[in-house]
């Protein structure tokens, strides 16, 4: 049976300490975000894509890793990925046969995750007991071994090498990723439906993981793809908020092991013996000298373990890293997690860290639709302000960058770091999934000649790392920290926030946003009181298109706000309006946004952009596709003709066209209309667009 929030007292999914509002008074200072189904979504341009996700996308994602439905069947993409589990829980071991990647247990686990937290908004039984089913699989495989471990590729393959060692290659088992990703699985899947069998299987693996890893002489082992930081600081709260949930399951539990943990693989970093140069010495040869177990050479001390590179952020320890380097997933979703473990300790090294790492991937390597990862070897990160028009951006990494933004306007109830979620949530994110739900991107490029959605891959991690994101995105429409509400999104909602000193206040908003700048918000204290209300306004709506000047547009029209129809200034401090009055039943505040069509450019150290213009409105970022638009190729954008802005019912789903003036070959002036960039491979495969448009006479 499934227990909602009123009779299961789960910890805050995305919050540091508290538990769920309405269960006790809050008495601590940290900002607190909300749990998924606190929040009830009653948006025309989110609720259908929820209900389509819940009902569509999870099953497809399911469906394609039991290797089903695929209309033109590939050999390389199809996987019945759940056989792996079966044949390990039947005791197989070393038989050189594995369906799939190695860390295709942990896309499963993050699948869970977000059918987790859809399933807590809107029950789905049927997806429910599908999940249950991949649970016995799962639990039934790992009790097949005394140690708790499973991952069915080290397990299948080369199961002297769990943990990478003994001439094992932990940068490709991904033995500590799938873990952590069983750990999250475990903890999601728990809050949204009461359910404890994942939840043990991860707490063992997890308590296995306590006991082999560790300062010494316990083994120095860091994930090599990070990921697993996070998912230990959420099993470390969840018990720690929870001390009655010990009772309910059948493993020991030692919640300060977890956390501990997960510190350890956080300042491990850079503590390596210093080789393979993986740099210097080209990676076949890298690492060829870690399988040759190398590192064990007494001469690196009896606490050795290889390094993994810039690649794996493991060059420098964490307080010396200047710049986000390396693979762009394993970097965002390691930082996420420093900055999950900086809500708990509170260290100053650790925000100083994550605060600089922020800093220079926004300010300097962040693309205009919020993507990152400009290269396609190693799936990396480029060097500042190397940010060409056919650059790499993974879906997984926009979805990593989203949650380390998220996580750092928790840390510091900043607005700058909400305004960057929502340009990679609408942009790069939402890019990643076909309108119909079923069909997926990998790399987003800016301008692309041809770029054509897929069915599935042979490497399908960004599907599930999609619905993990945006899954959660109702638990971040609001926060509250002591007598303060934050409505960080604007998306039409209710929800019920329980300030300090008893306060309930009923929150409904209603907008049509992205479409339109108006929201209106209802606020319903329970009694009149003297709370305060922030109302982030986009930088973009203020004439700051980034917090650091990598982009810049031209909003000309300010953002306005009422309350009860009276106009009042706006104080804006952190990103966000604040407004502190007597709230009483009923009362109304109305903000306006500009959405206007704006022409934004990149700062002149971007030289690959230089001479170009991209096209946005509110959150969107905008592109001229090749269907709408003939002579694609050689166009040349009109800055000085006007555009407008018309919304299209009858067009994808309905959105906003922008329609403006550009040149074509022929010096010839031609119409030119463009959409959101999300919307984009959706009517014609394989089609043309661009972002970034050569402007006339430059």
């Amino acid at each position: 049976m499934k227990l909602h929030a009123l009779t299961l007292p789960a910890c805050l999914l995305l919050g540091a300490v508290a538990c769920s509002p309405g269960e006790q008074e809050n008495t601590d200072t940290g900002i607190h975000f909300l749990e998924v189904n606190q929040v009830k979504v009653q948006d025309a341009f989110w609720k259908p894509k929820f209900e389509q996700w819940n009902k569509v996308t999870t099953n497809d994602v399911f469906d394609k890793f039991e290797g089903k439905h695929l209309h033109n069947p590939d050999p390389k993409k199809m996987h019945n990925t759940f056989e792996n589990f079966d044949r390990v829980a039947n005791g197989e071991r070393n038989v050189g046969d594995h369906a799939g990647m190695p860390w295709f247990d942990g896309l499963v686990y993050e699948t869970i995750r977000g059918v987790s937290d859809l399933i807590a908004q809107q029950s789905n039984q049927a997806l429910e007991q599908r999940v249950d089913g991949y649970i016995d699989l799962i639990a039934k495989a790992q009790a097949s071994d005394p140690d708790g471990f499973i991952n069915t590729y080290t397990q299948l393959m080369e199961d002297n090498h769990r943990w990478g060692e003994n001439g094992g290659m932990l940068r490709w088992q991904h033995d500590v990723y799938n873990a952590g990703m069983l750990v999250e699985a475990g903890v999601h899947y728990y809050n949204a439906t009461g359910k404890t069998k994942l939840l043990e299987v991860a707490t063992r693996f997890a308590n296995h993981m306590c006991d082999y890893m560790g300062p010494y002489p316990k083994k120095n082992i860091v994930p090599a793809h990070s990921g697993s930081e996070e998912p230990l600081v959420k099993l470390y709260w969840l018990y720690k908020n929870n001390p009655d949930l010990k009772q309910k399951v059948s493993v020991p539990v030692n919640e300060q092991a977890y956390f501990d943990l997960a510190t350890f693989w956080i300042e491990n970093r850079g503590h390596n013996c210093g080789q393979p140069l993986w740099l210097t010495w080209g990676n076949p040869v890298a690492e060829q000298w870690i399988r040759d177990n190398k590192y064990a050479d007494l001469q690196f001390g009896n606490h050795s373990r290889p390094s993994f590179g810039d690649y794996a952020q493991d060059s420098l320890p964490l307080f010396q890293q200047q710049t986000i380097e390396g693979h762009a997933v394993r970097a965002t979703l390691f930082t996420t997690g420093v900055a999950a473990a900086a809500l708990e300790n509170k260290n100053p090294d650790y925000i100083a860290a994550v605060t600089r790492l922020w800093d220079n991937m926004v300010g300097k390597r962040m693309f205009v639709t919020g993507g990152v990862g400009a290269v396609h070897f190693d799936e990396k990160f480029g060097p500042d302000y190397y940010l060409p028009t056919d650059a790499y951006l993974e879906t997984c990494a926009a979805v990593g960058a989203g949650f380390f933004s998220q996580r750092m306007n928790e840390l510091t109830g900043d607005g700058k770091y909400m305004d960057e979620f929502e340009r990679s949530l609408y942009n790069n994110v939402l890019t990643g999934i076909s309108l119909s739900g079923d069909h997926y991107t990998y790399q987003n490029p800016l301008n692309a000649e041809k770029h054509a959605r897929w069915e599935w891959h042979e490497c399908p991690c960004c599907p599930p790392m999609f619905l993990k994101m945006v899954s959660a995105v109702p638990g971040f429409i609001y926060s509250h920290q002591g007598n303060t509400i934050s409505v960080n999104l604007f998306i039409g909602s209710e929800a019920t926030v329980n300030l300090s000193k008893n306060l309930s206040v009923a929150v409904k908003q209603e907008t049509r946003y992205p479409w339109d700048g108006s929201v209106t918000l209802t606020v319903d204290p329970a009694k009149p009181a003297d709370f305060a209300l922030r109302v982030r306004i986009p930088g973009w709506a203020q004439g700051v298109e980034n917090p650091y000047g990598l982009y810049k547009s031209d909003v000309n029209s300010p953002a306005e706000l009422k309350v009860n129809g009276e106009p009042v200034q706006m104080n804006v401090v952190k990103g966000y309006a604040e407004i502190n009055r007597k709230w009483a039943k009923g009362d109304k505040v109305e903000l306006s946004l500009p959405m206007q069509p704006r022409i934004i450019t990149a700062d002149g150290s971007v030289t690959d952009l230089n001479s170009m213009v991209a096209l946005a409105s509110g959150p969107l970022v905008y592109c001229l596709e090749g269907c709408d638009n003939t002579d694609l190729k050689d166009i040349r954008f009109d800055t000085r003709s006007p555009m407008s802005l018309n919304y299209r019912s009858d067009l994808l789903s309905g959105i906003n066209v922008i329609e403006g003036k550009a040149f074509d070959k022929d010096e010839k002036e031609i119409a030119v209309s463009a959409i959101p960039y999300y919307a984009v491979g959706n009517r014609t495969e394989g089609d043309a667009y661009k972002v970034w448009l050569p402007v006339k006479g430059k």
